[in-house]
């Protein structure tokens, strides 16, 4: 053992914990010792420092997401303004279910609990799954073992621990060695699948709804196998998109506050839904499921069965485990073609068809200022989706894009839905693209969300990260009648980038083409599309 082993302070045992449990990516903003003595690089970890700390945390929610939580990454900042500036972001993580762990610093022991100190300890409790601070340095190896435990088992959450300023310069035990976590999988209850299997092959028209817990169990083949065998239709939500193969003859679609016509269809006319990977949280960003409905829900966590959504069987476990295990159970119990899958096929895409006529005209449309719409149907024409990883942010971007951009390549959509932090877009492109490189990783913006970071485009550039963002500038925030202006086009090219204003319809895709090829040469761009007020979303009534 060398030297520097034998002499560790708190600093560098827990750069040396981050390094154990398979850290990559240190994000945040000093002043934080891990930054500020560079221990996490003098430990093999690469620091990204943003222009502030609310995009640090959206990097590191990106990252734990794509890799099905796989690859959970740290977040650190200082006391006092740093933790009350982050907290936001991280109750975000929270909400969408996105394991990292933070590292916030903390006031002086002495001084943590005067007034009107912002208790970071405190502060973080309702929107963390464990939140700890660490006052004993004998204590670094047990305490981070357990916030990486809990932020990658189970439902997968932020797991906090607060380090007041003045432990991270203590002495860390003698001969610190961290034995780093395990990450475990819930199985199903195996007496509970034969009456699922039973309730699925018994319906006369059955569809399955997945989550964002298939991405996180990689359940991905699974699920395919169970719709093709049972011959349903699927629909995720936005969190689960591209769960399933989109251009599938089966696909719905993604559930959101705007959707594709078949999706509502379908639910309109099912009689049995099983939801799997999903907590059916009433949400404005989500399904609603509709009355009268034999309800199956399976769920990692068993908190949210029955919490919003009544449910007639439940089954507690893995994604991937779960529709293994009902596969065989429903595979043992039909024959090999059921002799409805072309019937189901063929009327999802008449309805799909009849949705998508009556949407031609904006999609297509000529309108100056530019239709959203527009902008939308030449990103799905121009890009290949199975090369890039794509998110919006709140209000119209995420409503726009949702219904109309479709996926088969799991993890290519970053969607969320539980809450609405307007600028979440940006950090998730940042950390999908340093995360992976070689894809193409656009983030859609409007007005108010650029306001809130596109100074974080900067980042993009400091850290060779070179993403493609799309602002979609009406002048005004969504359809609240807030005037808002400037040119965003010329920021970019201030911060770094590339920077187009594009005011021509007919441009949109040159321009699509261009900024592509710009960020394929290293550089970040910012397409600025000069759009109309629109306010009509695809969200068809159910009969």
């Amino acid at each position: 053992m060398s030297a520097r082993q034998l002499e560790m302070n708190v600093t560098e045992a827990i750069a040396q914990a981050l390094k154990e449990e398979g850290v990559e990516y240190v994000f945040g903003f000093p002043s934080n010792p891990l930054f500020d003595t560079g221990a996490a690089e003098d430990a093999g970890l690469r620091t990204i420092i943003t222009r502030q700390e609310r995009t640090a945390v959206h990097m590191a929610d990106a990252i734990g997401r794509l890799t099905s939580g796989d690859d959970v990454v740290a977040f650190a900042c200082q006391h006092g303004p740093g933790t009350e500036n982050s907290i936001g972001a991280v109750a975000q993580a929270y909400g969408e279910s996105a394991p990292l762990v933070a590292i916030p610093a903390g006031y002086d022991r002495a001084k943590t609990d005067v007034d009107p100190k912002f208790n970071s300890l405190v502060s973080y409790q309702s929107v963390s799954k464990t939140c700890e601070q660490l006052t004993d340095p004998d204590a670094v190896g047990e305490t981070f073992r357990r916030a990486f435990t809990a932020a990658r088992n189970d439902r997968p959450r932020p797991a906090v621990v607060e380090v007041p300023k003045d432990v991270f310069w203590e002495d860390a035990p003698e001969d610190f060695e961290y034995i780093p976590s395990s990450a475990n999988r819930a199985g199903v209850d195996p007496d509970a699948v034969p009456a699922v299997a039973d309730a699925l092959v018994d319906a006369e028209n059955p569809v399955i709804f997945a989550g964002q817990g298939v991405h996180y169990a990689e359940g991905w083949d699974e699920l395919k196998e169970l719709a093709e065998t049972l011959e349903a239709p699927v629909a995720t939500s936005l969190n689960g998109k591209s769960a399933f193969p989109e251009s599938h003859p089966l696909s719905l679609g993604a559930g959101s506050k705007s959707e594709p016509g078949q999706l509502a269809h379908f639910l309109d006319e099912c009689d049995v839904l099983f939801g799997v990977g999903c907590s059916f949280t009433e949400t404005a960003y989500g399904i609603t499921v509709p009355e009268g409905k034999t309800v199956i829900h399976s769920t990692l966590d068993p908190t949210d069965i029955d919490k919003d959504v009544d449910s007639e069987l439940a089954l507690v476990g893995d994604a991937q485990i779960v529709l293994d295990a009902v596969g065989d159970a429903v595979e043992s119990r039909v024959d090999d073609d059921r002799g409805r899958f072309d019937d189901v096929a063929d009327e999802i895409a008449a309805v799909k068809g009849d949705w998508l006529d009556e949407w031609e005209g904006k999609l297509t449309s000529d309108e100056t200022p530019i239709n959203p719409y527009r902008v939308i149907h030449e990103i799905t024409n121009v890009v290949d989706p199975a090369e890039t990883i794509i998110t919006a942010d709140a209000g119209n971007p995420r409503d726009f894009l949702a219904p109309f951009y479709e996926t088969d390549e799991p993890l290519s959509y970053i969607g969320w839905g539980k809450t609405t932090q307007l600028g979440y877009g940006l950090g998730l492109a940042l950390g999908a693209k340093v995360r992976f490189p070689e894809k193409l990783c656009i983030n859609i913006m409007g007005d108010g969300a650029i306001g809130m970071t596109g100074l974080d485009f900067e980042t993009a550039a400091r850290e060779d990260a070179p993403i493609l963002t799309i602002h979609l500038n009406n002048y005004e925030m969504a359809s609240y009648d807030t005037p808002f202006s400037g040119d965003f086009a010329d920021v970019g090219e201030a911060l770094g980038g590339y920077g187009e204003r594009v005011e021509d319809p007919e441009e949109v895709a040159p321009a699509l083409e261009r900024a592509i090829e710009k960020t394929e040469e290293g550089t970040p761009a910012l397409l600025e599309f000069i759009t109309s007020k629109e306010t009509e979303l695809s969200r068809p009534d159910l009969d």
